[in-house]
């Protein structure tokens, strides 16, 4: 079977096209700047030829038709025909309460999805948008959803309810909701395969993170606790964002500075994190080359980042009562050797030693605990996309 990933972003589209038989990945790559001048596609095919293809990219109908057709180009695609693609599956950010799995996209579904889009109105359209132009290009291919909340639909209700009226929570569904469902269900399972262990024994830490960052507690394979709330702005300091935050604050900040909630909003989403702390970048590569230089604010947002990760790690081996794994994934969780041994240091006496040597990994599934942790450390590279892929195939095939 050959299944098509698409995760249509607000300005970006991005896909691989998979072979289900054989675990290969024919094609790959992103629409960037969709609606904007300088739209472009890189494209990756299954022989690692990069390529990229500039026009003119008005929306995402357009990109998606652009898509298709270098797949079943002559000279970069790796199908004869559309009609070789047997499924698309899309990632979808807010499935709300609605949806706990992955389904097949119907008209309901689609009116289900549209109805959250005020939890997340800069995810949601673009995901349906995405949807309809497979419904206009492809018409007769079946459709999968798969929601970044729905992994963390097992919370028990005193882990998701926020302390406010709870008159709020039943008429606008304010609770948490969490994110990077995709990727923090399939390292979970992926490490417990790498480790020989069985899921269903085990409880799990694992730490997305990256630009963006989530840490989800995971019990017997059910996650009981995330980080990231209603929206994504919860939970730690990442790249944009600011994480957790006294309310008042915002109130605060409206009066002095004299600002409106998109304002503000886009104060705490978009120029806030590890960007607002050092002045300098949201990218983890470049503080740490001015930390090394010495730049004070730079070693100060990495402290922060490390410290806010070490705090929810503590909180959620209490909430579990206990912790067997620790894993990292994600951009800086995958790549960043310096980040997790900060991260990781102070942490012995819950039994968590890890080994400086096989800490020296990068983009690779390693055990990086030392032989006499109690704990397991392991870096684990996610592939949302993958998982997406088997949903789809799961679904359809039924």
């Amino acid at each position: 079977m050959k299944i098509l990933v698409l995760n249509c972003g607000s300005s970006s589209v991005k896909y691989k096209l998979f072979d289900m038989a054989t675990k290969q990945i024919l094609g790959q790559g992103g629409a960037e700047k969709v609606g904007m001048k300088g739209s472009f596609i890189k494209h990756t095919t299954s022989t690692g030829e990069k390529v990229m293809i500039e026009g003119e990219i008005l929306e995402h109908t357009n990109a998606i038709e652009y898509i298709l057709g270098i797949l079943i180009s002559p000279k970069y695609g790796c199908l004869k025909s559309l009609e070789e693609i047997d499924a698309v599956g899309h990632r979808v950010v807010h499935g709300g309460e609605r949806f706990n799995a992955s389904v097949r996209i119907t008209q309901e579904v689609k009116t289900q999805i549209e109805q959250c889009i005020q939890m997340a109105p800069l995810h949601n359209p673009p995901n349906l948008s995405g949807i309809e132009a497979i419904e206009l290009l492809i018409p007769n291919v079946p459709q999968v959803a798969v929601f970044d909340t729905a992994f963390h639909q097992t919370m028990p209700k005193h882990a998701y309810i926020y302390g406010i009226p709870y008159s709020l929570y039943k008429k606008h569904g304010v609770r948490r909701y969490g994110f990077h469902g995709t990727s923090h269900r399939y390292v979970s399972k992926r490490v417990c395969e790498f480790l020989g262990v069985d899921i269903q024994s085990q409880k799990i830490i694992t730490c997305h993170i990256g630009n963006g960052g989530s840490i989800t507690a995971i019990r017997n394979g059910e996650s009981v606790d995330t980080s990231m709330g209603f929206t994504p702005l919860e939970g730690l300091l990442m790249g944009t964002r600011c994480g957790d935050l006294d309310p008042g604050v915002i109130q605060f900040l409206m009066d002095k500075e004299m600002i409106g909630t998109m304002s503000v909003s886009s104060l705490l989403n978009k120029y806030s994190g590890v960007l607002g702390v050092s002045g300098i970048s949201s990218d983890m590569r470049d503080l740490e080359t001015a930390a090394i230089s010495g730049d004070k604010r730079a070693i100060l947002a990495l402290k922060i980042y490390s410290y806010r990760i070490k705090k929810y790690i503590g909180a959620y081996a209490a909430a579990l009562g206990g912790v067997d794994i620790v894993l990292f994934t994600g951009g800086v969780g995958e790549n960043q050797i310096s980040m997790r041994a900060q991260i990781c240091e102070g942490l012995e006496y819950m039994g968590l030693e890890v080994d400086l040597e096989r800490n020296k990994v990068q983009g690779q599934e390693a055990l990086i605990s030392k032989d006499s942790s109690r704990v397991k450390v392991v870096v684990i590279p996610t592939d949302e996309e993958f998982m997406i892929a088997s949903d789809t195939e799961e679904i359809v095939s039924k």
